[in-house]
């Protein structure tokens, strides 16, 4: 089996895939690509099956050495990439000669990359299904160092595209993050609905894979019986002190602080690609009536 020899990399880079969706009720949460469609994208230029795993790459600095030929796929947020040193071109299929350095460098209006290569990564520590890195519980393949050797798997769909893919970005602006009210939407009172509705916040450095939290809202209306409820993804917690925290891949399953509502899917994969310091407002949506 080939295999790519990971050389260096930068702050933290992770297997992952789709992740493990519908099994909260034992206790294991979805994880999986922060960015879903970044990864998706790679996939479908290499012509993998769409959820084989691959590397997400926090700011770049990831430099690897394939021991056969490869054809692997850069996407998400934009980096420099050479080969030996030459330019290659992002979010396209891109060969890799045996014994050839790919170099990520530094991600540039974004957070992470994702490198995929043709046939997926199959490394050791599969559970559940997946490949994916909790970073919360712990499950899956360990972070990547320099030095590990990673397994290239046969997780083919189809043949490659000749195509190429935009790269995601961080918004220069505010982030407009779509919010459903609930499970209790009566819980936010009109003073609730007013901040959300007119007041940004700003992503704090106190973010991860886990939840990311908004510094800037301090709402009236929450209050909690200590009682843990479901926490889906895209859920927003409403602890005390001002600030709010959007679940991402790795939360957990249950909590106790108050749920205000949950954010859009689609609006996740911004925040993927968002760092510190950026501004976020959230756009209420009519409350579902069953």
């Amino acid at each position: 089996m080939s295999s790519l020899e990971v050389l260096r990399t930068g702050p933290l880079c992770l297997v992952e895939d789709l992740g493990r969706p519908g099994r909260a009720g034992e206790g294991i949460t979805v994880s999986g690509a922060l960015d879903r469609r970044s990864l998706a994208q790679g996939n479908r230029l290499l012509g993998n099956m769409i959820g084989a795993p691959a590397l997400e790459v926090l700011l770049g600095g990831l430099h690897v050495r394939p021991d056969q030929d490869a054809l692997v796929a850069v996407t998400g947020a934009w980096c420099p990439l050479t080969v030996d040193g030459a330019d290659v071109p992002f979010g396209t299929a891109v060969p890799v000669r045996r014994g050839a350095v790919l170099a990520l460098g530094r991600t540039e209006r974004g957070a992470r990359s994702y490198l995929a290569v043709r046939g997926g990564f199959s490394p050791t520590g599969d559970f559940g299904g997946s490949w994916s890195r909790d970073t919360s519980s712990g499950i899956g393949p360990e972070p990547i160092g320099a030095g590990d050797r990673i397994p290239i798997g046969r997780q083919h769909a189809g043949r490659p595209l000749v195509a190429g893919v935009l790269p995601a970005t961080q918004p220069p602006g505010e982030v407009t993050l779509r919010l459903t009210p609930g499970p209790r939407p009566d819980a936010l009172d009109a003073a609730d609905r007013w901040l959300l509705a007119t007041k940004a916040g700003v992503i704090s450095a106190e973010s991860d894979r886990i939840g990311l939290r908004i510094k800037g809202f301090q709402l009236h209306g929450q209050t909690s019986d200590g009682a843990s409820e479901a926490l889906p993804l895209g859920a927003v917690q409403a602890p005390p002190g001002g600030e709010l925290i959007v679940f991402l891949a790795d939360h957990p399953t249950t909590g106790g602080y108050p749920v205000i509502g949950v954010v859009d899917l689609r609006d996740l994969d911004v925040l993927a690609q968002c760092l510190p310091g950026q501004h976020v407002r959230f756009s209420l949506r009519p409350v579902p009536r069953y």
